[in-house]
C-alpha cells in the first residue's frame, strides 16, 4: 500500500512539473517547478524523482526561446542529475536520457560539467536503434523525445534521421493504439526530421493527439514542443 501511495505522489508531482513545463512553452516564461516544490513535504527523493522522469524536457523552454533557468531551478535540476547516475548495466534508453540532462545542464550552466576526470560529453552506444524494427524504433524515440531539439546532433538523432518513414509508420500505428504519449513523442521527433510525407498530416495529427489526449500534460508538452520547433524551423 505504501509503493501505491508513493509511485501516486511521483505521478502527481510529474505531472505538475509538466504542466510547468507547458505553460513555459507557451508564455516563453521561467519554468517554475511548481511540482517538486509540492512534494518538498514529502523528501526530497521524490521532488528530484519527478524531475528524473521528466528529464531534459524540464528545462527545454530555456533551450528553445535562449532564456536562462531561474537559479532554484537549474538547482533541482543539477541535483537530479547527481543524485542518479545510470548503472554500468542501465537500459540504453535510461543512459541516454541521463546524456540529455548532461548536455542541457552543460549547456544552460556551463561551468558545471560533471565530476573530475569524467568525459561527459562521450555518447552512449546508439547501435540498437538501426537494428530495432520500426515499432521498436517509434518506442524508443518516444521515450527519448528530450533529444529531439533542433541545431543538435547525436547518434540517437541521426538514426531517427535515416529513418524518417519508419518513425512516420510508427507516429500513425501509436495514434491507431490510442497510445498518445508515444504518437506526440514520436511527431516532435517528425518535426525535425526532413522528407515527412505530406500525406502523413503530421500538423493537424498533433493537434489530434493533444486532444485525444486529454488532460495528459506529457502529451501537451511532446505537442506543444513540437510546435515552437515548427515555428522556430519557419523563421529560419
Amino acid at each position: 500500500m505504501e509503493q501505491s501511495g508513493a509511485t501516486t505522489l511521483l505521478q502527481g508531482a510529474v505531472q505538475d512539473v509538466a504542466s510547468d513545463v507547458v505553460s513555459a512553452l507557451r508564455g516563453g516564461d521561467h519554468v517554475r517547478v511548481s511540482g517538486t516544490e509540492a512534494v518538498d513535504g514529502h523528501g526530497g527523493s521524490l521532488a528530484l524523482a519527478a524531475v528524473r522522469v521528466l528529464g531534459a524536457d524540464l528545462l527545454l523552454p530555456h533551450v528553445l526561446f535562449r532564456t536562462p533557468p531561474a537559479p532554484e531551478t537549474l538547482t533541482v535540476f543539477r541535483e537530479t542529475v547527481e543524485a542518479f547516475p545510470p548503472r554500468a548495466d542501465a537500459a540504453p534508453t535510461v543512459m541516454w536520457s541521463h546524456w540529455a540532462m548532461r548536455r542541457t545542464l552543460r549547456r544552460l550552466d556551463p561551468p558545471t560539467t560533471g565530476p573530475p576526470g569524467t568525459d561527459a560529453t562521450a555518447e552512449p552506444d546508439a547501435r540498437w536503434l538501426d537494428e530495432a524494427t520500426w515499432q521498436v524504433l517509434t518506442h524508443q524515440l518516444a521515450v527519448l523525445a528530450p533529444l529531439a531539439v533542433p541545431g543538435e546532433d547525436c547518434a540517437v538523432a541521426r538514426a531517427a534521421r535515416r529513418r524518417t518513414v519508419d518513425v512516420a509508420r510508427g507516429f500513425v500505428r501509436a495514434v491507431r493504439r490510442r497510445d498518445w504519449q508515444q504518437a506526440a513523442g514520436a511527431g516532435r521527433w517528425l518535426t525535425l526530421l526532413e522528407d515527412v510525407p505530406d500525406a502523413l498530416g503530421l500538423e493537424a495529427g498533433l493537434d489530434f493527439v493533444e486532444l485525444m489526449g486529454g488532460t495528459d500534460p506529457r502529451v501537451a508538452l511532446q505537442a506543444q514542443a513540437a510546435r515552437v520547433i515548427r515555428a522556430a524551423g519557419a523563421l529560419v
